[in-house]
């Protein structure tokens, strides 16, 4: 539920979450991009130009993209639901590194936590909807949050 006061817009307030080892995120919508197999994601090919996407937010925090305008960038983070959760560590690979690394050293998408962030262009903003370009995931990807970009 949405409250609105002099303050700005709210949804429902909640109590606050307890400290633990996990943290819980609410999704607030999804990714619709033309790549539906990880093969077509340009950042798996450096040769390959990025294509519109569409960000489609839920109601509730559509009053959330005031301010944001065609012509300008923001700053997406999403998550990578398919990706593994396990890896820690890639292993050398011929003719790609000659020694072991880190994934918090890549932008690989399995990893402890599968966040992924892009900076992207605007290119119109309507309702509950940015398309934008800049995002290398699949279609149907979960939207975490969108901030203002300071590039």
């Amino acid at each position: 539920m949405v409250q609105v006061s002099k303050g700005g817009i709210y949804l429902q307030e909640t109590e606050p979450p307890a400290v633990s080892d996990t943290v819980a995120c609410q999704i607030i919508g999804t990714i619709q991009s033309p790549y539906l197999r990880l093969e077509e994601c340009p950042s798996r090919h450096k040769d390959k130009p990025h294509l519109p996407c569409t960000i489609r937010l839920a109601l509730d925090f559509a009053p959330g993209l005031v301010g944001l305008k065609a012509g300008g960038r923001a700053f997406v983070l999403y998550w990578f639901h398919l990706a593994r959760r396990d890896m820690v560590q890639l292993p050398e690979r011929a003719g790609v590194r000659d020694a072991p690394v880190g994934v918090f050293s890549l932008r690989t998408p399995p990893r402890p936590n599968p966040i992924a962030a892009a900076d992207v262009d605007i290119l119109a903003v309507r309702n509950t909807e940015i398309d934008v370009l800049g995002l290398d995931c699949l279609n149907g990807t979960p939207l975490l949050d969108i901030k203002n970009s300071r590039t």
